[in-house]
């Protein structure tokens, strides 16, 4: 074939560029972050609430993003839990009336300017006693010095937060003189004294002022001009700066409305006022800085500090560290020193799995993985708990979503290389299946493409598609080898679950916050379940009388019955899953509501993958299929009908995809559809011989660490739990997607490999020793979850 051409090519990149070469450059690079980001805010000055009041851009026309941090969006619940029983005093002109008017409307989204002009304006919010005044004091001047002095000696009636700002309405009453300027310099020098008085014991920001367009401006107001503007702004932040006490001034200056506005002044109807969307930034800021502290969003990482480490996080350390000095101590003592290197296998950018009955495992390697664990758990923690590197929010457009998509399909054929076998969905191209589809899925996270409701859907698709391949695989696996021995189940729930309970313990987060996990590992179970209750009905039986065939369709039968029966009582399912211990499985935020939604969106794809397997199964034993290199699967008018169904189906399903109206109704239809699409691609993959013949090893390599990489994601390429992006480099948002990409991937790889040793050290294939090991696993949990309780404050502290 001509895309074999390349094979030339792609072994000289490959034989520089090694995953084992890869992994250390990414360490290196880490290093190398570390130092940048630790040097930048100690030498460099500034946080992220800094950041947040201070700088930021526009991502498209409203959504704004502050440099570094993620701004959450404040609903009107979430404001007045915040600031109940607190007092917020705006102070200054119109401006900061408008500031004001938008601050309110966060509070209380049906409040409407009341029109007043050149007097206060007062609100109060009842149910969580909130009151929040505009005082009408448009200059810096002795009216203003007195009402700050009356607030220090009145406390009853002093606010808890102050934001004030002045200037246009001394340009535009004294012409914009210097005399002016030089006595505005004065009185706020005055008046700086009390506002860090008062930001003793509250908060105080000062509002620098936002450009104009001066087109547009009437007469009377011509002199206010962004050069006068500009230099008001500058004695403000001198005289602000120089009311340092103790090495730092308490007043903060709120520039990031100022910045906001400069981009868009010109839709301003009168030029002196900011639009809507832009004084609703300033407004959103101010909460944040006010709120994120409190009330710790998730998606709002500016303000927040690190929360201390709790009693399993610790343990967790002490469980690293521990490891580290053991290794060290095995390696001084000379136990094992030497173990035979692993080759790297170039082609396929992959090291071969060590043989473990020709490669024992020395005494050092579980606590050499361990350690590589520490190492990168210790990088989990400082990407999406730590306060060490930056977060950014996503926003979705059409081409940061396809572009990607196009780049990994050119990748993707670049690296096709002939399979080494033809079968029907064949070792190879479910590799390659799942690599395509963790791809696409990682894109669309990133991109923050779920806001675009049929790029949604045929991502739905792709989740359904990996558990179809569960329910595919693991019937394969039972029908044929009948391997139902504990050794096999501990296996595959230990590959499962390592990463993500270490994850639960060290990001201290529940284990359905890893929502496909628990799904996989669910139905796992079930497939477990099924086909080992008596009678197990394998493949060597079912050749010897068709009535197994029989018993098999009896057993999917009674399957499939139990999940319409889970599907349609909702009230036995969270009955059932809402019971101790089960339910610390299965609850995020208290609830199963999470559990309910995921179980109910997928309930049919892991039956539909059983169903399609004993199909296939069978007619490959009766040589119904035409399987050689090169042939085609089924005779050619099947095979032609079947392969213009599937492209029909494509085709209707995008056209239905893209019809939606909203999610909700998507999602009742897409259990029941899903299975049609994975079916066309399945057909479409392998009916034509060619097809059947090509992999593509590119796809194929991510398709071995998909897992991995999947849960990976959640922390260390996206940020606050997949809210955000990780920034590792600040300013170049290409750059910054290509290295953190870069080191995620090796670190996903690297886990994969640290689960295969770990896996073959902690799951014996001797029955007793599993069983030990079991037995101790369980009391070691247990104790570990009674001290992590009896470590918690009561419901009362």
């Amino acid at each position: 074939m001509a895309v074999l051409a390349y094979s030339p090519g792609k072994r000289e990149i490959n034989q520089y560029f090694s995953i084992r070469n890869a992994k250390l450059i990414s360490l290196v690079v880490v290093l190398l972050l570390l130092l940048f980001h630790t040097a930048s805010r100690y030498y460099g000055g500034g946080d992220s609430c800094e950041w947040l009041l201070s700088r930021g851009r526009f991502l498209g026309e409203n959504v704004w993003q502050p440099y570094g941090c993620m701004m959450h969006k404040y609903k009107s619940t979430e404001a007045r839990n915040c600031l109940a029983e607190k007092r917020v005093a705006f102070v200054g002109d119109s401006r900061i009336r408008q500031l004001f008017y938008s601050f309110t409307k966060i509070i209380d989204p049906e409040r409407r300017e009341d029109g007043n002009k050149h007097e206060d304006i007062s609100f109060e919010e009842d149910t969580s006693s909130l009151n929040v005044d505009f005082l009408w004091y448009p200059e810096a001047n002795n009216s203003l010095k007195e009402r700050l002095i009356s607030w220090i000696h009145e406390t009853t009636a002093k606010p808890d937060v102050v934001i004030l700002g002045a200037a246009s309405w001394s340009i535009k009453l004294h012409r914009g003189s210097s005399e002016t300027l030089q006595q505005y310099k004065v009185n706020l020098t005055a008046i700086a004294v009390y506002l860090e008085r008062l930001a003793e014991d509250g908060e105080v920001y000062w509002v620098l002022q936002e450009p104009v367009n001066e087109g547009v401006l009437s007469e009377n107001r011509k002199m206010i001009t962004n050069q006068q503007l500009d230099l008001y702004n500058e004695a403000a932040v001198d005289v602000i700066n120089s009311s340092k006490r103790n090495g730092r001034s308490r007043i903060k200056l709120l520039a990031a409305s100022r910045q906001a506005a400069l981009e868009t002044i010109s839709q301003s109807d009168d030029g002196l006022h900011v639009p809507e969307s832009t004084r609703d930034v300033g407004a959103m800021v101010l909460m944040n800085s006010l709120c994120n502290k409190i009330l710790r969003p998730i998606d709002g990482s500016c303000c927040q500090t690190i929360p201390p480490l709790n009693f399993l996080q610790k343990l967790a350390v002490f469980l690293f560290l521990g490891s580290a000095l053991i290794l060290l101590a095995l390696h001084v003592f000379g136990i094992n020193r030497h173990r035979r290197p692993v080759p790297p296998d170039v082609e396929s950018l992959e090291e071969k799995k060590p043989v473990t009955a020709a490669v024992p495992f020395s005494p050092k390697a579980p606590f050499h993985a361990l350690c590589r664990m520490g190492v990168i758990m210790g990088y989990f923690y400082l990407c999406d708990r730590a306060d060490m590197f930056m977060k950014e929010q996503k926003f979705y457009t059409h081409s940061t979503f396809f572009i990607p998509l196009v780049y990994i399909f050119v990748l993707g054929v670049f690296y096709s290389e002939n399979s080494k076998e033809t079968k029907l969905l064949n070792r190879e191209q479910t590799d390659e299946w799942k690599g395509w589809m963790q791809l696409v899925i990682l894109i669309y996270h990133i991109s923050g493409a779920s806001a675009f409701i049929p790029v949604y859907m045929h991502v739905r698709v792709l989740v359904a598609a990996y558990l179809f391949q569960t329910g595919y695989g693991h019937f394969s696996f039972f029908w044929l080898k009948g391997d139902f021995g504990l050794y096999r189940v501990c296996q595959v729930l230990f590959r499962l679950n390592f990463l993500v309970l270490v994850l639960c313990v060290v990001m201290d987060r529940p284990y359905q916050f890893y929502y496909f996990v628990p799904l996989v590992t669910f139905w796992f179970v079930i497939i477990y379940a099924t086909l080992a209750l008596w009678p197990q009905i394998l493949q060597k039986r079912a050749n010897s009388s068709g009535v197994w065939h029989l018993g098999v369709l009896m057993k999917l039968l009674g399957l499939l019955l139990f999940i319409c029966f889970f599907a349609f009582s909702q009230g036995i399912f969270e009955s059932i899953f809402s019971m101790w211990p089960i339910s610390k499985l299965f609850e995020l935020h208290g609830s199963i509501h999470e559990w309910w939604f995921r179980w109910k969106l997928d309930r049919f794809a892991v039956i539909h993958g059983m169903v399609f397997a004993f199909i296939y199964l069978v007619l490959q034993k009766r040589q119904v299929l035409s399987e050689g290199k090169g042939e085609i699967l089924l005779p050619g008018k099947i095979s032609n009908l079947l392969l213009l169904f599937s492209v029909i189906s494509f085709i209707t399903y995008s056209i239905w995809a893209s019809s939606c109206k909203t999610k909700t109704e998507c999602n009742e239809m897409h259990p029941y559809i899903s299975v049609v699409q994975i079916l066309s691609f399945i057909l479409i993959r392998n009916i034509p011989g060619y097809a059947r013949s090509v992999y593509s090893s590119f796809f194929a390599w991510f398709g071995k660490i998909s897992l991995e990489l999947f849960i990976c994601q959640y922390h260390i390429w996206l940020a606050a739990d997949t809210k955000g992006i990780l920034v590792l480099i600040p300013g170049n948002p290409s750059l910054n997607i290509m290295v953190s990409t870069f080191i995620f991937v090796c670190v996903a790889h690297e886990i994969s490999l640290i689960t295969n040793d770990l896996a073959q050290v902690v799951i014996p294939k001797d029955s007793v020793a599993l069983l030990k090991r079991l037995g101790a696993t369980g009391i070691f949990s247990l104790v570990v979850l009674l001290l992590s309780r009896s470590g918690q404050p009561s419901p009362g502290a």
